[in-house]
């Protein structure tokens, strides 16, 4: 089983997207963390964030510059990792100023979420959703509809 750590500037307040957060996380059977860094600036906070990535995860970093993949797309790559026998994955979404190329090049994989540009607190909320479509999508529960 996968076991998904999502590492995130900034710290999420009560509010809606804090609502949503715990209801997608209610909602998964995939182990899945959330981890809060914030930095006095956007040096300290890429500091910080590169302190947490784990010698043998996969990381993903969530950057306007990824790949845009669709839900199906989305949950076979994470069903690929576990063919491989890779279960310990990481997600990475910077604050205001995103990622440094440091942290980019560290990534395995980099993910967007089209070419608009998100809020960084809602794209906790998008990324856990597409965790749980995922999720759905992989276990053939018919919660995602082409």
């Amino acid at each position: 089983m996968l076991r998904i750590e999502i590492i995130a500037a900034g710290r999420l307040k009560k509010g809606p997207f804090a609502d949503l957060r715990d209801e997608y996380l209610k909602r998964m059977v995939w182990p899945v963390s959330i981890t809060e860094i914030e930095g006095k600036n956007a040096s300290e906070e890429h500091d910080r964030l590169l302190e947490k990535i784990r010698a043998g995860s996969v990381l993903i970093a969530l950057d306007e510059r990824g790949k845009v993949l669709g839900s199906r797309d989305f949950a076979a790559r994470l069903s690929s990792f576990s063919e491989q026998g890779i279960t310990d994955i990481q997600f990475m979404i910077g604050g205001a100023d995103g990622l440094n190329d440091k942290i980019r090049q560290r990534a395995r994989f980099l993910l967007a979420f089209g070419p608009q540009t998100w809020p960084h607190m809602m794209v906790r909320v998008m990324l856990l959703e597409q965790l749980y479509r995922a999720q759905q999508i992989t276990a053939g529960h018919p919660y995602h509809r082409d």
